[in-house]
């Protein structure tokens, strides 16, 4: 079955970086679009970045424009995301994502915790 694990979250001050994994199996990782979303305390689920497949496209959310970089191994089966110049506001658990048909499938998330 498909399955993606996250990791690299955890905590950073104001101005670090981190970069963030995603491993991928149970699918063709190199056929498929991928995503990272994000969700802080009290917020909804954001899209953050998203990828295609062949990684030609790179889309973010405005917030991090210039600061994130999502970008996938495909031989790895991992996809990633950049962060540098984090803030206090980039606090969430970070969850990767692909979409087959009408089904997102998700990892369980990792914390990212930027300190004031």
């Amino acid at each position: 079955q498909v399955q993606l694990v996250e990791s690299g979250g955890g905590l950073v001050q104001p101005g670090g970086s981190l970069r963030l994994s995603c491993a991928a199996s149970g699918f063709t990782f190199s056929r498929y679009a991928m995503s990272w979303y994000r969700q802080a305390p009290g917020k909804e689920r954001e899209l953050v970045a998203s990828i295609t497949s062949d990684g030609g496209i790179r889309n973010y959310v405005d917030s991090v424009k210039g600061r994130f970089t999502i970008s996938r191994a495909n031989a790895k089966n991992t996809v990633y995301l950049q962060m540098n110049n984090l803030q206090p506001e980039d606090t969430a658990v970070y969850y990767c994502n692909t979409k087959s048909g009408s089904y997102n499938y998700w990892g369980q998330g990792t914390q990212v915790t930027v300190s004031s």
